[in-house]
């Protein structure tokens, strides 16, 4: 799709946002599939179905833009979801690491959402899109507490993983290598 205007522009980032969700949606599957700490499921969980309500609201704004729903390759998450996806096999061998490395990959994806949806709420304001404006919010809220959430919990399960023997490693890291 040839994009020539503004509007071409918003409903491409749409699309785009549309199938990142998808994408997510099926990457905190595996994530929750792997979790092991009780807190970490509980989160992925409560995500999921945010996730689910985030699609929802976007097949609104599609809908009162007077569009069909439609997703367009979002190579973005695509990456997201593999490196996720590579970071969970690497560090199989440790429920500790894993849940690290899920979390890891969680904020990135918040991070890269949070992007997304704050270009779609400026483009909504400024098309004057009221309805639209007040889904994508909505969206954009959950995200920005979903990162907050994140970060406070990675900080808490790194230091506890810091305590656990055999995963702080020996290697002394201000030495010369020489």
């Amino acid at each position: 799709m040839a994009i020539r205007t503004l509007q071409d522009k918003f409903l491409h980032e749409l699309k785009d946002i549309y199938d990142a969700e998808h994408q997510f949606l099926q990457g905190q599957e595996l994530m929750l599939r792997n979790a092991s700490d009780g807190t970490l499921k509980q989160m992925i969980t409560r995500h999921i179905d945010e996730t689910r309500q985030q699609i929802s609201n976007l097949e609104q704004v599609f809908n009162l833009m007077g569009q069909k729903a439609e997703r367009v390759m979002c190579d973005g998450a695509k990456g997201i979801v593999s490196e996720g996806q590579k970071s969970i096999k690497e560090t199989s061998g440790s429920p500790e690491l894993t849940d690290l490395a899920i979390l890891g990959g969680a904020s990135k994806v918040e991070h890269y959402e949070i992007a997304t949806y704050r270009g779609l709420v400026a483009g909504a304001q400024l098309m004057g899109q009221r309805d639209v404006l007040n889904l994508l919010q909505q969206n954009l809220q959950q995200e920005e507490q979903t990162a907050r959430m994140i970060e406070q919990t990675e900080a808490q399960m790194l230091q506890m993983a810091m305590a656990s023997p055999g995963l702080t490693g020996s290697a002394d890291y201000n030495q010369p290598t020489g």
